[in-house]
């Protein structure tokens, strides 16, 4: 027998085949969906998709225990689900997902922005003539304030709009007593002390005077509860009368008290640029 033909040690044949694939770890395995691990979408998006309320609202409700996934329920913020495989749950009625809605209403002066009024007052979402889905309003003018008011079922498009990291900034025609002069101006613009923080006011100008009256076109970048009768209060103006016209890139345009109109699909899309949301 030559060299050549001598038969491998049995190490060196076993060298030449492929490698053996290394042993799992004991205890490792692979994180399911909806165990808040990195599959599926976070639950409060889920929620808010399928409007349940803004991505706040919804955080809330998990937090609050009436979250249910796979009759489980969940607390925590960083839970993972997938709604196409599992069985998501508000208050024990199943979430459905929905066709996003998306409207504008003109507010008149006494209806309310909330959801649910135990007085039985007329509401926003009273005014959509959709009347199946679960829609809110997006922000909120108090009950004596009127003008635009946009309401949609689309949680993460509200949040945007709303919050005041993403700056989206609303316009008001705002009538007060007086006659405000550039002192006042100068202080509104470098911010007004209230309770939850400084209110700032990003641009105002002179639109008409009258003789015991001003209307102020001013545009705001924030949405506190009541916040520009408190500013003007502080100055020393009061607020006689308070018109929202714009929000973002929707105008109020023509429309009148009462009225409401879907959104086309470029508004739509110019929300979502403005909000810092890609156009879908």
């Amino acid at each position: 027998m030559t060299r050549r033909e001598r038969p491998r040690p049995q190490s060196e044949a076993r060298s030449s085949r492929q490698p053996r694939q290394p042993k799992k770890k004991q205890g490792a395995r692979r994180v399911p969906v909806g165990s808040g691990g990195g599959s599926g979408e976070r639950l409060q998006k889920i929620l808010a998709a399928a409007g349940i309320g803004s991505r706040r609202q919804c955080e809330e409700l998990i937090r609050m225990g009436r979250v249910e996934v796979d009759r489980k329920v969940i607390t925590e913020l960083g839970f993972r689900a997938d709604p196409l495989r599992q069985k998501i749950a508000v208050d024990g009625v199943p979430i459905r997902q929905e066709k996003p809605l998306y409207y504008a209403v003109y507010k008149p002066d006494g209806v309310v922005c909330t959801n649910r009024d135990p007085s039985g007052r007329l509401r926003v979402i009273d005014l959509v003539p959709e009347k199946e889905a679960r829609l809110f309003a997006v922000g909120r003018l108090d009950i004596h304030s009127e003008g635009l008011i946009l309401v949609t079922n689309d949680g993460e498009l509200a949040n945007r709009l709303t919050h005041p990291k993403f700056g989206v900034p609303k316009t008001y025609l705002v009538q007060v007593a007086g006659e405000p002069d550039r002192e006042v101006f100068a202080k509104l613009l470098r911010g007004i002390h209230l309770a939850e923080g400084i209110a700032r006011v990003s641009s105002i100008k002179v639109r008409r005077k009258h003789k015991q009256s001003t209307i102020l076109e001013m545009v705001l970048n924030e949405g506190r509860n009541r916040e520009i009768r408190r500013i003007m209060a502080k100055v020393g103006h009061k607020v006689q009368r308070l018109k929202r016209i714009a929000v973002g890139p929707i105008r109020l345009g023509k429309m009148l008290p009462g009225d409401a109109r879907p959104l086309t699909r470029e508004e739509i899309a110019a929300l979502r640029r403005e909000s810092g949301r890609r156009p879908v």
